[in-house]
């Protein structure tokens, strides 16, 4: 790979630490400020006075996050342009579909948690175990995040990781703790105002190292013919593009477009905001705000790859690919930048991670606590509210220093929360014959259709074999459909999601009949 003129940019310890430390100090106030904005029965929901402009922004922060900007331009880096769009472009729409359809509806309705709508359609009981796959999600993207933001903090400044989950994850659950949304959301336009200065800054020095966005793209492009393309192709091409990689590309990309709904942190920005109105406008606007923030880091990640990097950069590159973005920002860009982008990481990790601590908790202490004890008081929710952010906090502080692969983890549990709760969300709000038998049997059915489908990076192998089935009504080499993990690329995420939607409606009515016919 040759573009450009590799430069060495030293960062300064002391400087890195001072600006690090001035955006943690900053975060701290903002939180504070939060804490006064709050009263004591404001820490979940904000008084439902979210304002439109603070609804886009805090709601755009939790979705830029970390995995956002490292992933997009690490799949610029080793994969193709289409892949590297494909989680931030998707999780985009997913916000404007969530507006167009869901946000409204909620907020009209006044839940307070994404557990409500099933705890009122199928019963409180029922309503804690669909809470399972919610919570976890949320808790393994919380410990996801914190690795990021070592991760980089490591990459640029040579912390080590440890202290940066710990600095990190203390700092955050300090605010939230004290000013619950208000503190969150007061932060996050801090937060995402570094992701789009720190990023757009550092784009013109990057290609201007890579030789410019001309040379860069036509270097991309003459180096990686078959994945050089910024759309995946409909129909297989290409020793990249075939039919099982292509099958899976729009399997992941309707788990994201979908899966990125029925989430408690992005709810709590909807049932937050003022009006019905207002919440499918935040949620919309939110979303094209997060399509429009891929570019940068998609093109550091073109930049990157095309970059002249020396041996040792390279051989660190190959072992871990994510970190091209911020090896990029430290070899490329001036020692200021470089700060800024590291800061524009931080910053899209501190504000996601709160975000998902807050919504944990919000659900184990509103859904959990008022199941348990139906008389508990306004007040205890709020302790109990602030307990559980301290606890998911530590929790997922844990995870990151101590769990192998806490990203396989979260990647996971994502899954199950598209497969599980979204043909629950949809029938919990549009459907009035939809009954805890239907909501049981879809959920059983849909678990058993995904878990069949295994899942190499927590260890679980395919049990049905869907390639093998298909062979038997469309010839062809059933092994072609699996890549060199052993993950499975047909689209087994889809077909179980569907079927839960088909089940769900189908057993209710069916059940609903037998019953009358009693």
């Amino acid at each position: 790979m040759t573009a450009g003129r590799a430069r060495t940019v030293s960062l300064h310890p002391l400087a890195g630490f001072a600006i690090v430390g001035g955006m943690y100090a900053a975060f701290l106030l903002l939180g504070w400020l939060g804490a006064r904005r709050a009263r004591a029965s404001d820490l979940i929901l904000g008084g439902r006075a979210l304002p439109l402009w603070l609804g886009a922004l805090t709601m755009t922060a939790t979705w830029v996050d970390g995995g956002y900007l490292l992933g997009t331009a690490e799949g610029a880096f080793r994969a193709s342009p289409a892949s590297a769009w494909q989680g931030g472009v998707c999780f985009g729409l997913s916000l404007v579909l969530g507006g167009l359809f869901f946000a409204g509806r909620m907020r009209a309705r006044g839940y307070t948690t994404l557990i409500d709508p099933f705890a009122e359609r199928f019963g409180q009981g029922w309503a804690a175990v669909l809470a399972v796959p919610a919570v976890l999600g949320e808790v393994f993207w919380s410990a996801e995040l914190l690795v990021a933001v070592g991760a980089s903090t490591s990459a640029l400044l040579g912390v080590r990781l440890d202290t940066a989950v710990l600095v990190s994850a203390a700092i955050v659950v300090a605010y939230t703790v004290a000013g619950g949304l208000w503190a969150v959301a007061y932060a996050d336009v801090l937060q995402l105002a570094l992701v789009a200065v720190g990023m757009s800054l550092a784009v013109p020095y990057a290609l201007d190292a890579a030789g410019g966005l001309a040379a860069a793209w036509s270097a991309y492009t003459a180096a990686f013919p078959d994945r050089g393309g910024l759309w995946p192709p409909v129909t297989p091409g290409g020793s990249v593009w075939t039919l099982p990689a292509v099958s899976s590309w729009w399997d992941v990309s309707v788990m994201l477009l979908l899966g990125g709904i029925p989430w408690n942190c992005y709810f709590q920005r909807v049932l937050a905001c003022e009006t019905p109105a207002r919440a499918r406008q935040t949620s919309i606007a939110a979303g094209l705000m997060t399509i429009v923030l891929v570019g940068p880091p998609l093109v550091l990640g073109v930049a990157a790859a095309v970059y002249p990097w020396d041996a040792a950069a390279q051989a660190r590159l190959a072992a871990s690919p994510a970190e091209a973005l911020p090896l990029l920002l430290g070899a490329a860009t001036p020692a200021v930048v470089a700060l800024l982008g590291l800061g524009a990481i931080i910053g899209a990790v501190t504000s996601s991670f709160s975000a998902s601590v807050l919504s944990a908790a919000s659900m184990a202490s509103w859904n959990g606590l008022r199941a348990l004890a139906r008389d508990v008081t306004r007040e205890g929710v709020q302790r109990a509210l602030r307990l559980a952010i301290v606890l998911v906090g530590a929790v997922a502080a844990l995870l990151a220093l101590r769990a192998q692969s806490v990203q396989a983890l979260w990647y996971f549990t994502s899954d199950l929360v598209f497969v599980l709760l979204f043909p629950q969300l949809v029938a919990a709000l549009y459907d009035p014959r939809a009954t805890r038998l239907g909501s049981m049997a879809a959920f059983g059915v849909s678990l058993v259709l995904r878990l069949g489908g295994g899942e190499p990076l927590v260890g679980l192998p395919p049990f049905i074999p869907y390639p093998e089935l298909l062979a038997r009504v469309f010839p062809g080499d059933p092994t072609a459909w699996y890549d060199a993990s052993g993950a499975m690329q047909w689209p087994f995420r889809i077909l179980a999601a569907a079927a839960g939607l088909v089940v769900l409606p189908v057993v209710s009515r069916v059940a609903g009949r037998r019953v009358s016919a009693r």
